[in-house]
């Protein structure tokens, strides 16, 4: 791994949480995953994002999650911890716990469920970026009520709030807009089946759901897209996409912890209200990942 590598930079591991049967974290299992992704050549993880079910954990525990990451991290892996809130209060003070608990960044959503103006979303990352952290931001227009435009995401980078952007809006196009408004910001993959796309735009990282279930070839992957090697990547893209698309879907993390299980991972249960998938979408995301498994995907 480059010593000049930023922490928010290469494949980074929007990590599941496993629970118990009696839906408590698994914390033991956690910790076992995130040494596991540093040991498949991961360059990090950001616990407590969507894929981490966040809004359905305490305080408490979202700060153990951390603090589990944090020791099971080596040396040059990054920590990236989501902050994301209703409001600025609540995501500051994760911020500063991620500080303390030794993070090297953290991502930051804007207000969650309240359909907030530039004003206000720029109020939001000024007082997370007072912690001390670097931020990087994370566009999800399709679960909040606020779109980080190219042109807010300049404002946000030139009032020095923001180092990069998780771009989870799936548009493409955007990628080109954000370099030319703000050439400085670093642009993240946010959406596992765009990885090509946004990688040749000039992605700096990819904050990745299905690496945790076939690390070895995401991170092929990801490597010969950002080296634009069409060659590798193309063969590549087209046999993963049919479970990466499932990252952009309402069942990304049932889809996910299921194809953990068929590699010999710990996914296991979500909380409410996540529940079970039913048979007929349990059979697709099944069969799509068996046969990346027959196929010697890994």
């Amino acid at each position: 791994m480059s010593e000049t590598r930023k922490p928010w930079h290469g494949v980074i591991v929007a990590t599941s949480l496993p629970f118990h049967d009696d839906l408590t974290v698994d914390f033991g299992a956690y910790g076992e995953s995130v040494a596991r992704l540093a040991a498949e050549g991961m360059h990090g993880v950001a616990p407590n994002g969507s894929l981490g079910e966040y809004q359905t954990l305490t305080d408490e525990e979202r700060d153990r999650v951390v603090e589990t990451a944090v020791a099971h991290a080596p040396e040059g892996f990054t920590v990236m911890p989501g902050v994301g809130a209703y409001g600025a209060v609540e995501a500051r003070r994760h911020a500063l716990f991620a500080r303390d608990a030794g993070c090297q960044a953290v991502m930051c959503l804007p207000p969650n469920a309240y359909r907030a103006d530039d004003r206000a979303v720029l109020e939001h990352f000024a007082a997370v970026a007072s912690a001390g952290l670097p931020v990087t931001a994370y566009n999800n227009p399709i679960d909040t009520k606020v779109d980080l435009r190219p042109e807010l995401l300049a404002k946000l980078y030139a009032e020095g709030f923001v180092v990069g952007v998780k771009e989870f809006s799936g548009d493409v196009r955007r990628c080109y807009a954000i370099s030319e408004l703000a050439p400085g910001l670093d642009l993240m993959i946010g959406t596992d089946d765009t990885v090509l796309e946004v990688g040749l735009a000039g992605a700096k990282g990819w904050v990745a759901g299905y690496a945790q279930v076939f690390p070895r070839d995401c991170l092929a992957l990801y490597e010969a897209s950002v080296r634009g090697d069409l060659e590798t990547a193309l063969p590549l893209y087209r046999r993963l996409h049919p479970v990466l698309r499932w990252d952009s879907r309402t069942e990304f993390v049932q889809a996910i912890k299921i194809g953990q299980e068929m590699t010999g991972r710990r996914g296991g249960v979500c909380r409410p209200p996540r529940t079970p998938l039913g048979l007929e979408t349990e059979a697709i995301v099944r069969a799509a990942t068996q046969a990346l498994v027959d196929a010697g995907v890994s």
